[in-house]
């Protein structure tokens, strides 16, 4: 008698809510490319349901579980070895099962260095950058921010209080210097500008001084669309000279994950290009 194939391994995509997400396909396109036999899948699961779901997912037998938002810090929390990267952080988006213990690790920061420094071909390292937002977003790339060495660290909020939550955080890796959103329109054009910041994703413009943008400005939305976003739009408006939304950080931080599970690292140039297409 013939034994039946070992079914693939199972990872999956925890978050609230998820339909929209498009890693499904990626991991399903990065499995394809390097001869992996896995499946991905979306759950949905509640800030109260976050432990029950994940703990239920490796019962199952699942190998793995990216983490978006809301739930990265809670992430963190469960994990029970965590990552340099994700303790920089402290936020969690990448969960490994099968070791000795829960672990997790955070490629949102590796992505998206990888995304403006290779893909956009923007170096960091003696520029100016404006960081818009002081949410989890931002805490996941001002670790490897820092590192790439900028000459200058700005982060913006609309509350003061969670900016210095996060300068503090980070003050071992370098400096970075809070700044509230009503002073925004006093400051000098800036080299980066991202976009941590949910505004604008409901139709109105993105409520930012066009001062901060100058003709050199690479300007850089970690939110991603089918259709330009509003932040994108008002970049390109007040003359930046390259504004671009962050496809290339969900499918390069997917790749990390990725990496981290099956031990290969997926080509992502042919991954992107087929994706925004």
């Amino acid at each position: 008698m013939v034994k039946s194939a070992s079914p693939p391994d199972r990872y999956g995509l925890l978050g609230h809510p998820v339909e929209h997400s498009r890693s499904p396909l990626i991991h399903q396109l990065f499995a394809r490319q390097t001869g992996q036999r896995l499946t991905y899948e979306l759950i949905d699961a509640t800030p109260q349901g976050f432990e029950t779901a994940v703990l239920a997912f490796s019962a199952a037998g699942g190998k793995g579980l990216n983490v978006t938002v809301p739930h990265k810090q809670a992430a963190f929390e469960l994990a029970r070895e965590v990552s340099a990267a994700a303790s920089k952080a402290r936020a969690v988006n990448t969960l490994t099962f099968g070791g000795k213990a829960l672990r997790g690790d955070n490629t949102d920061g590796t992505g998206f260095l990888r995304d403006v420094t290779v893909n956009q071909r923007q170096p960091i390292a003696g520029r100016s950058v404006l960081i818009l937002g002081a949410g989890g977003a931002a805490r996941g790339i001002m670790g490897p921010l820092l590192e790439a060495g900028p000459r200058e660290l700005a982060l913006a909020n609309r509350t003061s209080e969670r900016a210095d939550q996060i300068v503090k955080q980070f003050r071992a890796h370098g400096k970075v210097t809070p700044i509230p959103f009503a002073h925004l329109d006093t400051l000098a054009p800036f080299d980066i500008v991202i976009n941590a910041t949910s505004a604008g994703l409901k139709g109105d413009a993105a409520p930012f001084p066009g001062t901060l943008i100058g003709p050199r400005s690479f300007c850089y939305d970690l939110v991603y669309s089918l259709n330009d976003t509003p932040f994108v739009i008002w970049a390109r408006n007040h003359g930046a000279e390259r504004a671009v939304q962050g496809w290339g950080m969900l499918v390069e931080q997917a790749a990390e994950s990725f990496h981290i599970w099956r031990g290969v690292r997926p080509d992502t140039a042919p991954i992107l290009k087929q994706l925004v297409r």
